[in-house]
């Protein structure tokens, strides 16, 4: 049974500053304690709220100290920063948490299991192969174009193109670089392979994962973005609405508003880029289905919203519409269309 001892964990590599707390603005505690004696701490004291911020292994500590019996809140860090007063030091930060924690505005970050990290790390991996992919590849365009050699819009046309470059010795081109070159591109084929095996990863896993089934049915989403959904937001329940959802993706228009005026601007782009990318990329999708099939709701939706919007636009819109879809699906357990087919 937990009592009613909160204790803040400033998270490090090596040393961790610990401060508990019995009643609001009272430090009664405060520990620093190496890696090595972290989890015995937690072992020999009664069972209480651990509050941390949600940083780098905050993850790992937390499902370690559930399982010792503790009560784990992880807490966004950026909402902590306000509560620390005057120097920013281990034991001014651990008692900024603790004053952070007894704000009820500030939403908690869900534990992750260890199946939701691994398929973040796969996600994390990919993006970072992807943009050294890009990074080779605007390289590669640039140089040969300070040399007059042009190559037509496309990634899939970079590497063919410099390779036939390479193989023709007739063509304009310094005997310097063509070995240099040819690296370039081996490089470039390596991290394209990558890629390829990070994406498979994630297939196998779906298998026992069912609410990634049900996500895969809405239209605009595919396997990287349902387990991208599922590996980042973790609990569904967490947002008491679809609204909600979509603001935490930042897909909701900022707002300026005082007395009786109301103004709102563009989208927040709060929370996590990458899945609103990924979000937006399947909204595009979904409007290039719909110029040709209208099979469902958000289909037709989307065809209506490409009447009256430039394409950028109606991709945001229908971004947003799909984060609400994907709430009603999560927290309903059901395929899309599933009610409406019944």
């Amino acid at each position: 049974m937990q009592n009613d001892t909160r204790i803040a964990v400033d998270l490090a590599k090596a040393v961790f500053e610990i401060a508990a707390s019995d009643r609001p603005g009272r430090v009664a505690r405060r520990e620093r304690l190496p890696r090595s004696q972290f989890l015995p701490f937690f072992a020999q004291h009664p069972a209480a709220t651990v509050v941390m911020e949600a940083c780098g292994s905050a993850h790992y500590w937390g499902r370690r100290i559930e399982q010792l019996g503790h009560k784990v809140i992880l807490l966004p860090p950026h909402q902590v920063r306000p509560y620390v007063q005057r120097n920013k030091t281990d034991r001014t930060d651990a008692k900024g948490i603790l004053e952070a924690s007894r704000n009820d505005d500030i939403h908690p970050v869900p534990v992750k299991t260890v199946a939701q990290q691994v398929l973040t790390s796969l996600h994390r991996l990919r993006s970072g192969w992807m943009a050294q992919r890009t990074a080779r590849l605007n390289t590669l365009r640039g140089l040969l174009r300070e040399l007059g050699v042009f190559i037509p819009v496309g990634a899939r046309q970079v590497i063919p193109a410099v390779q036939a470059l390479i193989e023709d010795a007739d063509a304009d081109f310094p005997d310097a670089l063509r070995p240099l070159f040819a690296e370039a591109c081996h490089e470039i084929r390596q991290i394209e392979a990558r890629i390829k095996q990070v994406e498979r990863q994630p297939e196998a896993m779906t298998q026992q994962l069912p609410i990634v089934a049900h996500l895969l049915t809405i239209p605009g989403i595919g396997l990287l973005t349902a387990t991208a959904l599922f590996a980042f937001i973790g609990d569904i329940h967490r947002f008491p609405s679809p609204r909600h959802l979509a603001s935490w993706l930042g897909l909701t228009p900022r707002e300026y508003s005082s007395g009786l005026k109301r103004r709102l601007g563009r989208i927040s782009k709060r929370g996590d880029g990458y899945l609103r990318m990924l979000l937006i990329h399947g909204a595009r999708s979904v409007l290039l289905h719909a110029r040709t099939k209208q099979l469902d709701h958000l289909r037709q939706w989307a065809h209506k919203i490409a009447q009256t919007h430039v394409h950028n636009k109606a991709a945001v819109a229908v971004a947003n519409k799909m984060a609400r879809v994907i709430w009603a699906v999560w927290t309903r357990l059901e395929d899309y269309g599933a009610r409406k087919a019944a």
